[in-house]
């Protein structure tokens, strides 16, 4: 799992190199002095207990090790200046030493701290960006099969587990393992015996806080899934609400969201005791090897078996103790690692969630739209399921209008949706002046053609941003003849800001003829050559259908326009109506020949007169 979480960060941390190196400066530093300062313990205990009566002359490196010369050295001096100074002196100069040593090593704590927060946040800011520009990329199909209330789960709460999760975590695997380095180097050079003596003891507590943390991953994983099915259920409340009351199901939501509460919030207290675990286990153990340490350290010294005299000793007892807190630190950020991995299994089904829709290796540019549209032999069903439109051959020539009529679910949503590549098809090829889509840009696919469906998608923003939406540089003047043409221009002087209103969530604020006449606002602005109805006036009382369709008209005015309906009569003057059924196209002709032929379209036609 540590392996999972380094290859995460080596993923994402090359950016921030820099941060990194100097937060592994400062710490180095910051332990050096560490140690330095609480090697000033001795002399001080020296002083103040008067426990040492040894004489010391002055030696070189041809009298015995370096390290031996340096701590003769040390006392040698230390024993002039008392004898010169009195102890005093020394005994205030040794605090002196102590106290810059401790700010200089407190500096360097806080510079390696300071330093890692560009290095954190600049990642999961990184993380973020990442999971929603793939969000951008994805196709519709990928948000059919998953739940909105979960993917905003993976996005928010989940992105934020796996930041505190690398708060808590990455100053702990930078900070702590040097730590350790230099403070048991320390402790070898106090006395090896010991130190090893201690390493021994070490796996005991290394396995005691690995029982605690090995279902940590699933169990925060887990809490993360109810935590996704939550917000879910949160998402179908609040679209619902208005079935919901009318239906008299309060009672019902109510104990439903309070079952996913529930089993939620047990899923998080689980996850949340074996956290709560990690610090006493690792408090009980380490307390267990000091005491054990003191014992056999004791024995050593009081049995004349080693040099190291009773201020080394407490020393050395010191720096155990200061290694045993980077451990338990390190514990902590082993507790925190598969909280942030469980986090991360979910963020990263977004991230390799497989598009396949794919720009063209070698793509064909396509910038005008000039003969027609040609659907040949298409076939096309989802990731599972069956097949939802199977063998269409169609031809949609430029200028012309052609129409789509059926029941629901016959297909004449997704044939529509494969023009601008939203899906793939299966077998067969569309393809626009002879160019098969999938060897065009995408970009340039989509800049031919404008959508207007059954549900205007609107944000909560002005009107003036909404109509401009998509279009670069669009003046002014440009969004009010594009209102004026759509029936819009009136409604919108009479709102409170004008064009500045905001017009709330999914424009909900306006009207349903309102809000389909600003959609068609902006397909007006866009002007593409192909344009794509989608049931545009289905969900309209009468007069708001009547001002739409007669913005729709001037919109279909020498464009080439695909139209689905339910309404018969706004489309029997389309240059060829397509009947479909169960995926299949069953008729197709102008309005006249299809009331003739006495087939599915007049049974139509006759329910809609009736």
């Amino acid at each position: 799992m540590l392996k999972e979480f380094l290859s995460l960060i080596k993923r994402f941390i090359p950016p921030y190199k820099k941060y990194l190196f100097g937060n592994l400066v400062l710490n180095f530093l910051a332990q050096v002095l560490n140690v330095f300062s609480f090697a000033m313990l001795i002399p001080i205990l020296q002083i103040l207990f008067q426990v040492s009566d040894t004489q010391y002359e002055y030696m070189t490196l041809a009298d015995g090790n370096i390290a031996d010369v340096i701590k003769n050295n040390f006392y040698y001096y230390m024993n002039a200046f008392i004898e010169t100074r009195g102890a005093l002196w020394v005994l205030l100069m040794s605090g002196v030493v102590l106290v810059v040593t401790t700010l200089l090593k407190t500096a360097c704590y806080f510079g390696s701290a300071a330093t890692l927060i560009p290095l954190r946040t600049g990642v999961v800011r990184d993380m973020r960006i990442l999971v929603y520009n793939k969000v951008m990329k994805l196709p519709l199909s990928f948000f059919s099969e998953e739940r909105k209330g979960d993917i905003i789960s993976r996005m928010s709460s989940d992105v934020s587990g796996l930041e505190t999760a690398l708060s808590n975590s990455l100053e702990m695997l930078i900070k702590n393992p040097i730590a350790i380095i230099v403070t048991l180097g320390t402790l070898f050079f106090l006395s090896w015996e010991l130190t090893l003596f201690v390493l021994i003891a070490m796996p005991a507590l290394a396995w005691a806080m690995g029982a605690i943390s090995r279902k940590l991953k699933r169990t925060s994983k887990e809490a993360q899934n109810y935590w996704g099915t939550l917000l879910a259920q949160l998402d179908e409340t609040l679209g619902g609400l208005r079935i919901i009351k009318a239906f008299l199901a309060e009672g019902k939501m109510k104990q439903r969201f309070a079952d996913i509460n529930n089993t939620y919030r047990n899923a998080t207290m689980r996850m949340t005791i074996r956290q709560s675990a990690a610090h006493p286990a690792s408090e009980f153990m380490g307390t267990c090897i000091i005491v054990i340490v003191m014992w056999a350290g004791g024995y050593i010294i009081l049995n004349g078996t080693s040099g190291m005299e009773g201020a080394t000793f407490i020393y050395y007892l010191v720096m155990l103790y200061n290694i045993l807190n980077p451990i338990k630190d390190l514990s902590k950020a082993y507790y925190n690692i598969p909280v942030g991995m469980g986090c991360w299994e979910r963020v990263d089904k977004i991230l390799s969630a497989e598009n396949p829709i794919k720009e063209p290796p070698t793509p064909t540019p396509l910038t005008t739209f000039e003969q027609s549209i040609e659907f040949k032999g298409v076939d096309f069903h989802y990731t599972s399921g069956a097949p939802v439109l199977k063998d269409i051959n169609l031809t949609v020539e430029k200028g012309k209008t052609i129409a789509l009529v059926g029941q629901s679910g016959s297909g004449k949503s997704t044939l529509v949706d494969l023009v601008p590549r939203f899906h793939d098809v299966v077998s067969g090829s569309i393809t626009i002046d002879g160019t098969d889509i999938r060897e065009v840009p995408i970009k340039d696919l989509r800049t031919l053609i404008g959508n207007v469906n059954q549900e205007a998608i609107l944000f909560n923003d002005t009107i003036y941003n909404n109509i401009s939406f998509g279009v670069e540089g669009a003046t002014m003047e440009q969004v009010i003849e594009a209102a004026k043409i759509a029936n819009a221009h009136e409604f919108i002087m009479e709102s409170e800001q004008g064009y500045d209103t905001i017009i709330g969530d999914r424009g909900c604020r306006l009207s349903g003829g309102q809000r389909q006449r600003l959609s068609i606002a902006r397909a007006i602005l866009k002007n593409p050559p192909i344009l794509i109805l989608d049931e545009a006036t289905s969900a309209l009382d009468t007069e708001s259908e009547r001002l739409v369709q007669e913005a729709l008209e001037r919109l279909m005015k020498s464009r080439t326009t695909i139209a689905i309906a339910h309404r018969l009569s706004t489309i029997k003057h389309a240059d060829e109506i397509c009947v479909m059924l169960e995926g299949e196209i069953v008729e197709r002709g102008t309005h006249e020949h299809l009331l003739a032929l006495g087939g599915y379209y007049k049974r139509l036609n006759d329910m809609q007169s009736l």
